[in-house]
């Protein structure tokens, strides 16, 4: 049988099919286009109101030719074109030109990949990880507002341009994709994206090894990189702690005529500099610090006075008459910003001939300080108060196990009754503030023991004894009246200052927390005005002893706003003071030596501060304290991970320290590391996560991980690079018995 030839597809078939396929095309286009139009035109006839798709549909009776669904999504193609408003919930409305501005800020993306451009008033808004472009965590960017695809109706955006990078040098590990062509995977999490680094600009570093690059385009798919410094292999103590000081911003070295202007400063105080200040020599004075303390910012004075009062001097550290402002020296500081305390190091603000020597406050050695002087009785009742530059003798350095010693009676040292009857004033002192709205919580941080080889062999949780608290209740003593002081020397308006403040908690917060504890049988109203505080230390007081003591804490922690700098007093909610300001310690904190200045110029009759230059200096200050922070907080996560590394396998108890999409995190009671049990881990259900009750929830077994849980788990893997700890979750415990 003869076969049949092909149909041969004539150039003139597939014209005709063409065309015939662009007509469909054209029309659909064409439809959507006057749709487009029309729906506009209508919510424009009706700018004073808000139209969901089915109010559209009933109101409007212009759009029975297309479905419900099919009319949404043309709303929402407008909304994106920015024509007309998305308000949430379903709900749209017109909005002219001039309304549709695109929003600029900082991107802020978290760990997950999720980012929110930062909001001074009102909402984070919320930026996709597929709207990102290339703009990478701390960017300041350009973005276009859209609507909200999210449940809960948050406003929504995606990023136009890259306004500003807020850096371009990043620490990461290299890797080798294939022969020749070289990646680096950045330290940072929060840092979405690998970087391209050319064989020419490796500088000879090797995959494994830690390395600073430096961003040189974005051209391609990933960003180009070029290698700066090799810093070593990864997972070495060394390697690793310097990469964390330099992935967050902190050079361990200063500049050579930074060192040069340090060295240059007398350490003799000169006899005119003497005579010019208040004597405080021959008046008792001893510090209280941690046992490897170099850097003493603080001494208390103490000695009764005739008229039956006592005095107690609080004397600071003059950094201010060593640090003038316009020098390298201040200008270096002022970038520093505030001293970074790794597990194994200090990085200070000032060099050390001043943090460790001249400003600090050694024993048995004359030294200039700028002191507040409190007159007290024996209630600890203030009857007068001064507050200027002195010279002052410390005659005992206490460390705070040996005062805490002094204080418990286990053993005599110098200076006894001098330090016991100091600490009774300090209690009544702290008694006072908590009547008076001040929350207490219990501080959860830790310390390690390091071998020869700085290897951690213990993990220690930092308490708070008496002697801590001694010395914490006369430093916020000096910071809120130094704050007071210098708000009362002059009216309409003030004179400019820096003020520590701290903001109310989010209402939303404080209701979902309210909710929250209702289930326990707490009932509390947080949203009624006045006496927050009161009501949130009256609920903690209320849990102490009960199994949901852990997750009501953990909650309400989460309520409390971040303390800042500002010249805008607002008060410290936390402390429960209407003024704040940190003066105790500028030999590790920026702020405390623009107080310092303050006071010295406006005693001197000298009101020139510009308090847009003091606003934008606060606010470099609480970046880079923040900054500070989540450097701490990254050295000693890599210890916890380094002192896990040889206990895969083991089990231990723990409790749900925060819940996610993703998994469980459980901190670990024993030696308070903290690692993650993925969901997908979770063999036993399908768990769904519950936002409002903070839990992963089963949805056949109906069995619930909840924050505050007290679980077992055991240690499944460990990545040092990372500084992650993967778990295996294995039961739930019953809560730990609170004494």
């Amino acid at each position: 049988m003869a076969r049949k030839k092909p149909i041969k597809k004539t150039h003139t078939s597939r014209k005709k099919k063409n065309k015939k396929n662009n007509g469909k095309k054209g029309n659909k286009a064409g439809l959507e286009s006057l749709m487009l139009k029309r729906i506009h035109a209508y919510l424009k006839a009706h700018a004073d109101q808000s139209f969901s798709a089915k109010k559209l549909t009933t109101e409007a009776n212009l759009w029975s030719e297309i479905s419900n669904q099919k009319l949404k999504s043309y709303l929402d193609k407008l909304a994106d074109q920015g024509k007309i408003a998305y308000l949430g919930r379903g709900q749209y409305k017109y909005q002219t030109p001039k309304e549709f501005k695109p929003a600029s800020g900082i991107l802020e993306v978290t760990r997950s990949g999720v980012g929110f451009l930062l909001v001074e008033d009102g909402e984070d808004i919320f930026i996709g990880p597929n709207s990102m472009g290339k703009a990478l965590h701390g960017d300041m960017v350009k973005v276009k507002l859209i609507r909200s695809r999210r449940k809960n109706g948050r406003q929504e955006g995606e990023v136009l341009e890259v306004i500003q990078r807020s850096r371009l040098e990043f620490v990461g590990t290299i890797e080798e994709a294939v022969k020749g062509s070289y990646f680096m995977l950045p330290d940072d999490r929060r840092v979405k994206t690998d970087f391209y680094i050319p064989e020419a600009s490796l500088k000879d570093a090797k995959p494994g090894q830690k390395v600073l690059a430096k961003m040189v385009n974005w051209e391609r798919r990933s960003p180009e990189a070029e290698v700066i410094t090799v810093l070593g292999d990864a997972g070495e103590h060394g390697t690793e702690m310097h990469a964390i000081l330099l992935q967050y911003g902190f050079n361990p070295n200063f500049p050579a005529v930074v060192e040069a202007e340090a060295a240059a400063i007398p350490e003799k105080i000169p006899a005119k500099e003497i005579k010019a200040r208040r004597d405080m020599r021959e008046v008792l004075t001893f510090t209280i610090d941690p046992t490897d303390a170099k850097d003493f910012d603080d001494a208390i004075s103490f000695q009764v006075l005739g008229n039956g009062l006592i005095e107690v001097g609080v004397h600071i550290a003059d950094v201010s008459h060593y640090v003038k402002p316009g020098t390298e020296l201040d200008k270096e500081a002022f970038h520093r910003a505030t001293s970074v305390y790794l597990v194994d190091r200090t990085v200070p603000m000032l060099p050390e001939k001043l943090s460790n020597g001249v400003c600090s406050l050694r024993p048995h050695e004359d030294k200039l300080t700028y002191s507040a002087v409190f007159q007290m009785d024996d209630d600890a009742k203030i009857h007068d108060y001064w507050i200027g530059r002195t010279v002052t003798h410390s005659d005992h350095r206490f460390d705070y196990d040996g005062a805490q010693a002094v204080l418990e009676g286990t053993a005599e040292g110098p200076y006894k009754e001098e330090v016991l009857k100091v600490n009774e004033l300090a209690q009544k002192l702290r008694e006072k503030r908590m009547g008076q709205g001040s929350i207490h919580f219990e501080s959860n941080e830790v310390k390690f023991e390091l071998d020869e080889e700085d290897k951690p062999i213990r993990v220690i949780k930092k308490e708070m004894k008496d002697a801590n608290f001694l010395i914490e209740d006369f430093m916020l003593l000096a910071n809120r009246t130094v704050a007071s002081h210098i708000f009362n020397l002059k009216e309409n308006p003030p004179l400019p200052s820096v003020y520590r403040i701290h903001d109310q908690p989010d209402g939303e917060k404080l209701l979902s927390l309210q909710q929250f504890v209702k289930a326990f049988g707490h009932e509390v109203d947080l949203l009624v005005k006045g006496d927050t505080s009161g009501r949130l230390n009256d609920l903690l007081h209320k849990v102490q002893n009960k199994p949901e003591k852990n997750v009501v804490e953990t909650l309400a922690i989460r309520t409390m706003a971040k303390a800042v700098y500002s010249t805008k007093n607002i008060g410290h909610f936390g402390l429960g003071f209407p003024f704040y300001t940190h003066f105790t310690s500028p030999i590790r904190r920026y702020p405390d030596l623009m107080v310092h200045r303050l006071i010295t110029a406006y005693h001197n009759q000298v009101y020139r501060e510009n308090p847009v230059v003091l606003e934008e200096q606060c606010k470099h200050c609480s970046d880079r304290e923040r900054t500070a922070a989540e450097a701490e907080r990254a050295s000693i996560k890599y210890k916890q991970v380094e002192f896990m590394e040889d206990k895969i396998g083991q089990a231990f108890p723990g409790i749900i320290s925060g819940v996610i999409e993703s998994g469980i995190f459980v901190e670990l009671e024993d030696n308070y590391c903290e690692g993650m049990v993925p969901v997908h881990s979770l063999d036993d259900d399908y768990y769904v996560f519950d936002e409002a009750t903070y839990s992963l929830k089963g949805k056949d077994t109906g069995a619930v991980l909840q924050l505050g849980d007290r679980v077992r788990v055991a240690i499944d893997s460990i990545d040092l690079v990372r500084r992650t700890i993967d778990m295996t979750y294995l039961e739930k415990l019953a809560p730990e018995p609170v004494s």
